[in-house]
């Protein structure tokens, strides 16, 4: 294939997620069906450091990290970085003949800005990728690298960079917590009719470091949390978007929640994690997210003000975007940004929806 069909078959896959526009099912293609990838085991138990790094037989998979900051006169910020990956057939090879393509997205957000940039690889030939020992996540020159001590897991020490027009950020992280395994031992079901991935997260970090934004550098402190998630077919054929919630209470614990939509009821799950770690996977349904008031964002009504309750444990909050407008207008648009809430309980977290058309 020359360079020119490389090109329409690269953005042809990416605007399906791994699946031609045209035939996708589910939100970007991800309840389609497609045969030869591996599928999620329920029986499989996650081995580090070697799950950090890419699955090719899976269809999907994402490196994704939020960030809740706060500057020295206590504005408050948020920061994203993501790698995903997903693949033509299942395998790896070097050079073009690769079929794994990658995309970044990096974000900064403030009550008043929201700035974003994306980037397009693909596997083999060094422009994008992961390793999980060393561990090092790339495209182009953003970078998500271990600096964790010998005999440490490798996530337990991050550098973090990325840049775009108008903003950057440079963030050192530090796991304060272990690792948690979401779902059942890490087998995370999506939908009634069994689609799942494979999941965990680190959801302990402490973060230092600099922001760029808009010509000024700001230092910053915060905490940041990291998800792992590979699947061929996460959702559902009649699923069009999702709603997903991380939770960082002032106690120390953290709440990991997301509505799947299905034009019904949707499929609710949750975990709940003890300030030392330990996870509490919520039946289905546990988990109440009801939307109470939306904004115009890029041509959407998208809700931007959310009351969160898990009944099991005393759980009934209000969460409120630090900027309703932080929509991600990339090849896969959604909407991505911090969040902070009170009641019950209270302290800051992230929102990702997608699927609002």
């Amino acid at each position: 294939m020359g360079v020119k069909g490389w090109l329409a078959a690269f953005f042809a896959v990416w605007a399906g997620f791994g699946i031609p526009a045209a035939h996708a099912q589910g939100f970007a293609g991800m309840g389609e069906a497609v045969e030869g990838f591996a599928n999620p085991d329920p029986a499989y138990r996650f081995s580090f450091p070697a799950d950090h790094g890419p699955h090719p037989d899976f269809r999907i998979e994402w490196w994704y990290l939020t960030a809740t900051l706060t500057g020295p006169d206590g504005t408050h910020y948020g920061a994203q970085w993501t790698l995903f990956r997903t693949a033509l057939r299942p395998g790896e090879e070097m050079g073009f003949a690769s079929p794994q393509l990658w995309m970044g997205h990096a974000a900064l957000t403030s009550a008043e800005r929201h700035l974003f940039a994306e980037k397009l690889g693909r596997g083999g030939v060094g422009q994008a990728g992961v390793t999980p020992a060393p561990f090092v996540a790339w495209i182009d020159d953003w970078q998500m690298v271990s600096r964790a001590a010998p005999g440490a897991d490798a996530l337990s020490a991050l550098d973090l960079r990325a840049s775009g027009t108008g903003f950057a950020y440079d963030l050192a992280l530090e796991a304060q917590g272990p690792i948690v395994a979401q779902g059942d031992q890490g087998y995370s079901v999506k939908s009634a009719a069994g689609q799942a991935s494979h999941y965990y997260s680190q959801p302990f970090y402490t973060v230092t470091g600099t922001i760029m934004l808009e010509g000024q550098e700001i230092s910053v402190t915060g905490q940041a949390w990291l998800d792992r998630e590979w699947s061929s077919q996460p959702l559902a054929p009649d699923q069009t978007g999702w709603d997903w919630f991380s939770l960082k209470f002032d106690d120390g614990a953290r709440l990991m929640g997301f509505r799947l939509r299905d034009g019904g009821a949707g499929y609710l799950s949750a975990t709940w994690i003890d300030a030392d770690g330990t996870p509490t996977p919520m039946p289905p349904g546990a988990l109440r997210l009801t939307p109470l008031e939306t904004s115009r964002v890029a041509g959407r009504d998208i809700p931007v003000r959310w009351r969160v309750e898990l009944p099991q444990k005393a759980l009934d909050v209000i969460a409120t975007a630090l900027n309703p407008q932080s929509f991600m207008d990339t090849t896969v648009p959604y909407w991505e940004g911090p969040i902070s809430f009170d009641g019950s309980h209270a302290g800051r977290g992230y929102l990702e929806m997608t699927g609002y058309e």
